[in-house]
């Protein structure tokens, strides 16, 4: 599917980002070209000491942001496939910071559209999230009128041979800013914040994440919304799995924040299809034979006031099951934090000396000088 092909992936130095590179060159090392694109200078140096260009010569990195459109067009050329998962993604810092949000997932949304469109590339993947489905907060509305942008981008992408489809999962295992993480870091001081002991989240890996988008790009007629089937977790359960010994201290719902998260809301489900792993949220203008999909793919139209919500999911994690996908996909990297931190440390402790040092040069001078 990639094998000759040159794919560009925006935030390519984030959790998603990092993760699609790794899978991508153990998985089509023939891929002609993949350009990795972000604003972060310091996470590009780092990804490219991973992926040295006398070992991975089909690697590329472009500095930049998908706000500059001019930048984007330069990245995009002689481009086949654009995977698009730069945004702004922090619900507090979103309502805080309305006005960059908008610019990040709603204009630079458009910014990819429409270069895409001018360049030539033929498949885009955009990934949402679970917020865009009856958003409440700014970070889930900017990402609804980005899939809504993309999807619609099949309508107007005139004589153009492009497909762009949309990629919807929940929250993902030890991304940055995700629980997980945050609970690791909270565990040494003995209590963990709950916002609700009620609370439910949708959960995904990196690597399912990664292998929806590669079976999208695969599968995609343009204008597809895809939802995951993946199980739901409580928050207290997550707490138990990662630090049973600690105390929980309630803190309350953040502004901004669901008790639960949905995915496919009962108004979409009008327009969704259900297969055997995932659910197809149909575009709003058709774009194809519908019928024609469901039996190509085994489909079904879902059932009139379904609602894919994580508090009222069949599929459930256990604190043991949690645990296990701890110790399977986050023990390294939370021993590389470790180690990191330990680094820091030991690095502060030498500044700190060497600056006692000079103080006490500075002051055996001065004596010496009076």
């Amino acid at each position: 599917m990639l094998t000759g092909k040159a794919v560009l992936v925006t935030g390519g130095t984030g959790s998603f980002g990092r993760k699609f590179v790794e899978v991508v060159l153990e998985k089509y090392p023939q891929v002609k070209r993949l350009v990795v694109y972000s604003r972060d200078e310091l996470k590009q140096f780092e990804m490219s000491q991973i992926y040295p260009l006398g070992k991975y010569p089909q690697m590329r990195f472009f500095v930049g942001d998908v706000r500059d459109k001019e930048r984007l067009y330069r990245a995009m050329e002689d481009i086949d496939i654009v995977i698009h998962s730069a945004a702004l993604k922090q619900v507090p810092a979103c309502e805080y910071n309305p006005f960059e949000a908008i610019k990040t997932n709603v204009l630079g949304a458009q910014n990819v559209i429409e270069n895409a469109i001018d360049r030539g590339v033929r498949k885009v993947v955009a990934l949402s999230t679970d917020k865009a489905a009856a958003p409440i907060n700014l970070y889930g509305a900017t990402k609804l009128c980005s899939d809504k942008l993309f999807i619609t981008a099949n309508n107007f992408k005139g004589k153009h041979d492009i497909k762009f489809s949309v990629v919807r999962y929940g929250n993902v295992m030890n991304s940055r800013g995700s629980v997980i993480p945050f609970f690791i870091k909270k565990r040494p001081g003995g209590i963990l914040p709950i916002t609700d002991p009620e609370m439910t989240r949708f959960s995904i890996t990196l690597n399912e994440g990664v292998n929806l988008v590669l079976y999208a790009l695969t599968h995609m007629w343009g204008g597809e919304l895809f939802v995951p089937k993946i199980p739901s977790y409580r928050i207290v359960d997550v707490a138990r799995a990662v630090a049973p010994e600690c105390r929980h201290e309630i803190v309350g719902i953040r502004p901004g924040e669901k008790l639960h998260e949905e995915m496919i809301t009962e108004t979409d489900a009008l327009n969704t299809l259900e297969f055997d792993d995932y659910y197809v949220i149909l575009p709003a203008t058709p774009l194809w034979d519908v019928a024609r999909f469901k039996e190509a793919f085994g489909g079904k139209h879902c059932e009139r006031g379904f609602r894919y919500c994580s508090g009222t999911n069949t599929q459930w994690l256990t604190s043991d099951e949690i645990r296990g996908l701890i110790e399977k996909h986050i023990k390294e990297d939370l021993h590389t934090d470790q180690e990191r931190q330990r680094e820091d440390r030991r690095r502060l402790s030498l500044l700190q000396a060497a600056g006692h040092k000079a103080a006490g040069l500075q002051a055996v001078s001065e004596r010496d000088e009076v």
